[in-house]
């Protein structure tokens, strides 16, 4: 199961009942975050959540948006007793800007350890989670992350009896690892049935629509991804600042067969969302406002 909670839904300024733009997830007691905008620290206590236990944070990009609340939070994570290494994940630049916004957050009882993208696409393997970073379409470097849980074949036990594997090798051929004994070479394939559906959840913004969120989305449980405009009116807007509308979000939505579309990432010249829903679900049915705190448990489906 993954747990995933959108922290803040705000784009530029953070407002009363929005902070700015953040997502949590929570995997096998891995805990991981993307994006760190001003607020963050506080949406994360309205949501129950402890910034203490987080061991990875993927950014987008640097604008201040997405990264003012980091100091803060590195603080408060070091005044808990952290002492674990944190993973920081992003673009080109990642290891400049994170020292630089550590001018006021010096000495840190944890290390950072830096992993910067400088591919079109990147994937990254940690804690349970297959990360995939890919570029989108913003004024500066920008990317979105696709987060996979893979999820094995079911255990053979019969496959198992049949090839006289010693009971003592069916644990560790069930986590994919290689056994010898005696002599004899044990390997997975010898009783794992095929992988099974995982759960895939896409997060994108700050962007110009792109083939790359429909490629990496692809049949996506939940896709989260910036709507900064609802007004037809600020369709310039979005062109001219390469961000997107709830439209061409939808759009998107219905082009990669996801199951589920949050919109966030909202200008703070849109009050309210609603009005525009309708037609947003006209393109893709299952769209929804995002909300700070929204949270959802996407379970591994039985097939």
């Amino acid at each position: 199961m993954l747990d995933v909670c959108l922290l803040g839904t705000g784009g530029m300024m953070p407002l009363p009942n929005r902070w700015l733009t953040a997502l949590y997830t929570r995997y096998n007691g891995s805990n991981l975050l993307i994006d760190c905008g001003e607020g963050t620290q506080i949406a994360m206590r309205e949501a129950g959540l402890s910034p203490r236990h987080i061991d990875v944070i993927c950014f987008t990009h640097y604008h201040g948006d997405h990264v003012a609340g980091l100091p803060g939070l590195l603080l408060g994570m070091g005044n808990a007793d952290r002492t674990e290494p944190l993973t920081l994940i992003g673009p080109k630049g990642l290891t400049r800007v994170v020292n630089a916004l550590r001018v006021i957050a010096p000495e840190l009882p944890f290390e950072l350890i830096f992993k910067e993208i400088t591919s079109p696409e990147e994937v990254i393997e940690l804690n349970g989670y297959q990360i995939t970073a890919f570029r989108v379409n913003h004024n500066v470097t920008c990317y979105g992350y696709t987060i996979d849980i893979r999820r094995a074949g079911k255990f053979d036990a019969e496959a198992a009896k049949e090839k006289n594997i010693p009971l003592r090798a069916w644990n560790p051929l069930q986590k994919g690892n290689t056994v010898e004994i005696d002599g004899v070479t044990y390997t997975p394939d010898m009783v794992m049935g095929p992988e099974r559906k995982g759960i895939k959840v896409t997060y994108t913004t700050d962007t110009r629509p792109t083939e790359s969120i429909v490629s990496h989305a692809y049949e996506s449980d939940l896709f989260i991804c910036e709507g900064m405009y609802g007004e037809k009116e600020k369709e310039e807007n979005a062109r001219k600042n390469k961000h997107m509308t709830f439209y061409e979000a939808a759009a998107l939505a219905r082009d990669a067969h996801v199951k589920e579309l949050w919109l966030t990432h909202f200008s703070p010249s849109l009050v309210n969302g609603k009005p525009y829903m309708k037609e947003v679900k006209s393109i893709f049915e299952n769209s929804h406002l995002g909300k700070d705190g929204k949270m959802v448990e996407i379970d591994f489906v039985e097939e």
